[in-house]
């Protein structure tokens, strides 16, 4: 053995397991580096520990007291809801803990597939196929379905999903300006050489709780021969006199292709995509999209618990209905009170800080008055751009809103951001 060292130590330099940790070393300083980095920068995110269920009142690790919970996509308060939450144990009881498999091996339950007809219904489409989540969705949908000969456009703010599924394409990429109709059309009109042309947007967008013009993006789709999706994360549920999204909002649900969304939101709030649109599509994304054919199925106990979310919203829009007037309610007052409230008559406001420490600094001074909020910063948003993203569900009281606007009022003088 010693030989053997000598050896590589005469031919090479160093012992190969002195090159290694040497290799290591250099890592090590170069992660270090980067992280000081995000730290100088004021964008360092920590992450808060829950200790009790998600909803609008919470336990937060090293905090005294309940908290309100201001930060979470739980629009309709159904992540924490009893029929939900026994859905789920009876689908874990019924089918187990999970399937231990891709769907095409031997990892689809009746479940599944009740799932996916369920949310075709829900969405008036010919059919649906399920994701482990949206981000796999969008991962999945644009490299099976788009070829060289194609192109997509696409919205610059759209999410970070959707831009990472068009860099798998292979299809020919336009950007237009954010909510800018006139800059799509210069690019459909450039995009009519192509085969197919996608518009692919948001329906409303996570970062500044503005909706996507889908009757005007329709009306240009249908002018320049184009197919339009749209990603409703962060409107299914609760956008719509039925919840059915930004299409049925905007009345545009007969125009729009396809419909990615999640059910890690307003339908339930555990996790799981799905893919909705004509039949041939998405039997062709059972047949090639890579998330799908190698994922592991979704959970039953999730699938469960999301089948009961679906099965209250289409029982009842109530709780739909309720939260238009407490968005109203949040966005009035804050805005009465000198804060900046990005977006319009969507339950995510943004209130605008610009500067990433201040962000950061108010939101740990909000938690110290008893709401949790979570300043935004580069790289989640544009550098200048840092912001408090307030988040309404359908489950806070008119009580809830007003304290958390007194917190903010106070924390804001406290650091300059009101006079």
């Amino acid at each position: 053995m010693w030989a053997g060292n000598a050896w590589r130590a005469a031919l090479f330099g160093v012992p190969r397991g002195c090159r290694a940790q040497s290799a290591l070393a250099q890592l090590r300083g170069i992660l270090e580096g980067e992280l000081e980095g995000i730290r100088g920068a004021g964008t360092w995110k920590s992450e808060r520990v829950i200790t009790s269920r998600q909803g609008p009142h919470i336990h937060v690790d090293g905090v005294s007291g309940g908290i309100l919970n201001f930060c979470a996509n739980n629009y309709l308060g159904l992540s924490s809801h009893p029929k939900v939450i026994q859905a789920g144990l009876q689908a874990l009881e019924e089918f187990g803990a999970g399937l231990s498999s891709v769907r095409f091996i031997c990892g689809t339950q009746s479940i599944h597939k009740n799932l996916e007809a369920k949310i075709a219904r829900f969405h008036q489409r010919e059919d649906a196929i399920l994701y482990p989540s949206c981000f796999d969705a969008n991962a999945g949908l644009f490299e099976a379905l788009l070829t060289p000969e194609d192109a997509v456009l696409s919205d610059e703010l759209n999410h970070a999903s959707i831009i990472d599924g068009i860099r798998l394409c292979k299809a020919h990429k336009y950007r237009y300006r954010h909510l800018d109709m006139a800059d799509l059309e210069a690019k459909l009109q450039e995009a009519q050489k192509h085969r197919l042309r996608l518009v692919a947007t948001d329906g409303a967008f996570s970062m500044d709780g503005d909706i996507a013009p889908l009757q005007e993006i329709c009306c240009l789709a249908s002018r320049y021969g184009a197919l339009v999706f749209v990603d409703e994360c962060h409107a299914t549920g609760f956008l719509g006199p039925t919840g059915r999204g930004t299409d049925e909002l905007l009345g545009v649900m007969d125009q729009v292709t396809i419909i990615n969304s999640t059910l890690g939101k307003a339908l339930g709030g555990a996790s799981g995509g799905y893919t909705t649109g004509p039949e041939p599509l998405v039997s062709l994304l059972r047949q090639r999209s890579r998330p799908y054919l190698f994922s592991n199925s979704l959970p039953p106990a999730v699938v469960g618990c999301a089948s009961k979310a679906l099965d209250l919203l289409m029982e009842s829009n109530t709780i739909v209905q309720s939260m238009a007037a407490k968005t109203q309610r949040f966005r009035s007052k804050m805005e009465a009170a000198g804060f900046t409230v990005s977006g319009a008559s969507h339950p995510i406001c943004p209130v605008m800080l610009g500067d990433a420490r201040l962000a950061s600094r108010m939101a740990d001074d909000m938690l110290k008055r008893g709401i949790f909020v979570i300043g935004f910063s580069y790289p989640v948003v544009p550098k200048g751009k840092a912001r408090i993203r307030v988040q309404i569900s359908a489950v806070h009281s008119e009580e809830d809103i007003d304290r958390c606007v007194e917190a903010f009022v106070e924390v804001g003088r406290l650091h300059g951001a009101l006079p």
